[in-house]
């Protein structure tokens, strides 16, 4: 599982004209799944970027995490995050996984991110959306289920 966690003031959803999700501050979750993540690795990026610490404290230091702030998440699926571009000029698709094993991966991790009290608004999967945020700082990670192993 692929996740770029982009800390935002605000953000939005939209599929065709209508506002599908919308949060006023926290993390916008762009996810990609492979076809080989399981529920565990949603559970294991769903702690990782609850715990994050990537919000200023006081002193201006990034040292608190979303639990920390009581931020929100706005999720939306992009397998596009497993395109391979090092051949050619048309990035290859064959690492993202297929949408019956993807819905329930990326269900999973909104669904473990909820179950830590954290308000999560979702695009539609599969669907063409438009994404606007304001990115807060800029502050953009990449979260990889991956490491759980290293």
């Amino acid at each position: 599982m692929r996740v770029v966690v982009q800390r935002a003031k605000e953000a939005k959803v939209t599929v065709n004209g209508e506002v599908v999700g919308r949060i006023e501050f926290g993390l916008v979750l762009l996810v990609g799944v492979t076809h080989r993540d399981t529920v565990e690795d949603a559970v294991f990026v769903a702690d990782k970027i609850a715990h994050l610490r990537i919000f200023e404290d006081d002193s201006g230091k990034m040292n608190l995490s979303l639990l920390d702030v009581g931020g929100a998440v706005l999720s939306v699926s992009q397998f596009t995050l497993y395109g391979d571009c090092r051949k050619g000029r048309r990035p290859n698709f064959m690492e993202a996984a297929k949408p019956d094993h993807a819905l329930p991966i990326y269900e999973a991790l909104n669904d473990e991110l909820r179950k830590k009290g954290i308000q999560v608004e979702t695009g539609q999967f599969g669907a063409m959306m438009e994404v606007q945020l304001t990115n807060d700082g800029p502050v953009t990670l990449i979260v990889e289920s991956k490491e759980k192993s290293e």
